[in-house]
């Protein structure tokens, strides 16, 4: 036989389908783009010089094995329809002579001809929208941003492997159902699935642990660092969960419904109710996909948003002073060095310190076990990574000339505070030492620092500064080479504009570091630019997806209204026929379009609520303390979600009606 004859057969088939083929290819080539600009821009090697890169590196590698699952599910759901769709025509050809081998290699040219061009143009795509995301990125930074756009080979590599993979499963899996199927079941292959489906009990319990416990590891993970680890683990349960429910779950509850007599036996529910547990299994993935992927939008969109708008917050608890300087095992005369720079710097440049800050402190690493800090290497048993903490150790003379009070501790006595894991014992217990804790306390002064430390802080205030010694001489003979030091925090605000505070902070670095002591001086108009590249640099990743995640929710609604409507014109025409009116088939038609359509919404309003505790967590290692912000943000990007959603209602609904086009009787 000609060599052409199967490749033209493809080509001719790939045209006269073109209503249904177009479509999906746009979904191959919009889901290769998809995974190649995530996976690419989690392989960019500048992330490593950002502020918060190595943050938004695991995000996106979590981003990518999240994206690279669902379009595995996504493009198998499409190819199913297709094949639906095209079963009679393949009988045709079984009838007239073909083989199904010949089919099969029918099948395979098909296949190839749509990998080729998917991947082909997907990659191009992705490369220009990877192109026009940094140019964005760089509208919107002075500097131009950390991030550079080079073309990812790796990316590159990544996504040729993945998709030809699962286009080779689609073509295994096309070849299967072809094999299998007689003639006759191929020429009434739109058909059939009209067997009344079962109800897998085992597999809806299974989705509703799989969904109950992604929802408790959201609502129960309190430390941040457990967060950011548990995450990825939190999200893959609730998109098996989600799967299962709608898939199993959906049909288990119809199944329930119809055994209620009283609800089922009335004219509207008995219809609503038979059609939608028949339909459920195909309707269910792209229910399931739509909800997913209006969940990735909502939470991507709020977060993003949420730390762009939060920048100035997040700022201001990163660097509690315009001017933070620590110095390292200070002495009263390099102390007294540093503060006659200072003000040397200040008269210099015409400009006023406000709102000092100073304390002494001491800042040491141990393994929380009840109200004992373990700092012996050897009889550490981590079991959670909650356990470690920092612990701070300041002087009571401090921290009442900062708070302006006038308490008082005995030698064994302390004030404790926790920054995040709740401190509630009465006794602390550290290198040998056992303080009883006089008051815990609510709040704290300033404590910038912290706040960058994944690790829970716990701050511990002592009677002098002679206690912070002998527990500074018993960590250095606990940790040897790994002790820590004594540090003398100064800082304090400026009156100038942001750009005469960054030059004094220049300024002032440049002179001190004549200073024998070791010191570090932070800026927080030097440091701002990182915040906002960092920021930036979420907002449009997060933009950018929210806006391919919507495009791919679209395709998937326009291919649920047309499968829909093919099928359900057929049926609606028989409820005419067997009496039904006109105005009772129009209700159970709305009735059905709206079940189907806002349910993934719902059910995604849903997911929103139990992952925003876990996400608030997320988002205070990025510096974010404003909840009220948070809620705000959200809220606003799921109004504005719903309204586009309805939009796209209106808009594929039409066609869904143009096609079932219910005649009123004559």
């Amino acid at each position: 036989m000609n060599k052409v004859f199967y490749p033209r057969i493809a080509m001719t088939n790939l045209r006269n389908n073109g209503r249904t083929y177009v479509p999906y290819l746009l979904t191959c080539i919009l889901s290769t783009a998809m995974f190649y600009v995530i996976c690419s821009l989690s392989l960019n090697p500048d992330l490593d010089m950002m502020l918060g890169g190595g943050y938004m590196r695991m995000l996106l590698q979590m981003g990518t094995w999240i994206v690279g699952f669902f379009v595995i599910i996504f493009l198998f759901y499409t190819n199913s329809f297709l094949m639906k769709r095209r079963k009679k025509e393949f009988g045709v050809f079984n009838i007239l002579g073909m083989e199904k081998r010949h089919i099969s290699k029918v099948i395979a040219y098909e296949t190839l001809f749509t990998a080729l061009v998917s991947l082909l143009a997907g990659i191009c795509l992705g490369i220009v929208l990877e192109r026009l995301l940094y140019y964005a990125l760089g509208v919107l930074m002075s500097d131009g941003g950390a991030l550079s756009f080079n073309v990812s080979m790796a990316g590159i590599r990544s996504t040729l492997i993945l998709f030809a993979l699962i286009h080779l499963a689609i073509f295994l899996s096309s070849r299967w159902q072809i094999r299998l199927a007689n003639p006759i079941q191929l020429l009434h292959g739109s058909s059939y699935g009209e067997r009344e489906p079962k109800a897998r009990w085992l597999m809806a319990l299974l989705g509703l642990i799989s969904l109950g416990a992604g929802y408790a590891i959201a609502v129960l993970t309190e430390n941040p660092l457990n967060a950011l680890l548990l995450f990825f683990v939190a999200v893959m349960l609730v998109i098996i969960g989600t799967y299962l429910l709608f898939t199993s779950g959906s049909i288990a509850l119809f199944k329930l419904l119809r055994k209620n007599r009283r609800y089922y036996y009335k004219p509207t529910h008995f219809i609503n109710t038979s059609t939608m547990m028949y339909r459920m299994k195909q309707n269910a993935v792209s229910l399931a996909n739509i909800c997913i992927l209006s969940t990735m939008v909502l939470v991507m969109l709020s977060t993003t948003i949420s730390l762009w708008a939060g920048m100035d917050d997040a700022a201001a608890t990163r660097y509690p002073r315009e001017i933070s300087i620590t110095l390292n095992d200070p002495d009263e005369e390099s102390v007294a060095a540093a503060d006659a720079r200072i003000d040397e710097m200040l008269a210099q440049e015409g400009l006023q310190a406000q709102d000092a800050l100073r304390y002494v402190s001491l800042g040491i690493s141990a393994v929380r076990q009840g109200d004992f800090f373990e700092t012996d290497q050897s009889n550490v048993q981590v079991t959670s990574i909650d356990q470690i903490a920092a612990l701070y150790f300041i002087p009571l003379a401090d921290y009442n000339a900062q708070t302006h009070q006038e308490r008082t501790l005995d030698a064994g006595e302390a004030l404790v505070y926790a920054s995040r894991t709740p401190y509630e014992d009465d006794t602390l217990s550290v290198l040998g030492k056992t303080f009883k804790v006089s008051d815990h306390l609510d709040s704290f002064m300033d404590f910038g620092f912290s706040s960058a430390s994944l690790m829970d802080s716990y701050f511990v205030v002592v009677a002098d500064m002679g206690v912070i010694e002998e527990v500074d001489a018993a960590q250095r003979a606990a940790y040897g080479a790994d002790d820590s030091a004594i540090e003398q925090y100064i800082g304090f605000d400026l009156d100038g504009t942001p750009q005469q505070n960054e030059q004094f902070a220049k300024a002032l670095s440049a002179s001190l570091q004549q200073l024998p002591s070791s010191l570090l001086l932070e800026s927080r108009s030097e440091n701002y630019s990182a915040l906002q590249e960092m920021y930036g640099g979420f907002l449009f990743i997060g933009v950018f997806l929210s806006i391919l995640f919507l495009m791919v929710t679209i395709l998937i609604l326009y291919y649920k209204q047309i499968s829909e409507g093919y099928e359900d014109k057929g049926r609606f025409e028989i409820m005419q026929k067997v009496g039904m009116d006109h105005h009772e088939v129009k209700k159970v038609i709305r009735s059905q379009v709206l079940t189907v359509f806002f349910l993934p919404l719902i059910v995604a309003g849903i997911h929103i609520v139990f992952a925003f505790p876990m996400v608030e967590k997320l988002l205070l290692l990025l510096n974010l303390t404003n909840t009220a912000l948070f809620v705000i943000c959200t809220l606003i990007c799921f109004a504005v979600f719903a309204a586009i959603y309805v939009l796209i209602y209106f808009m594929t609904s039409r066609i869904y009606y143009g096609i079932v086009r219910v005649q009123r009787a004559q």
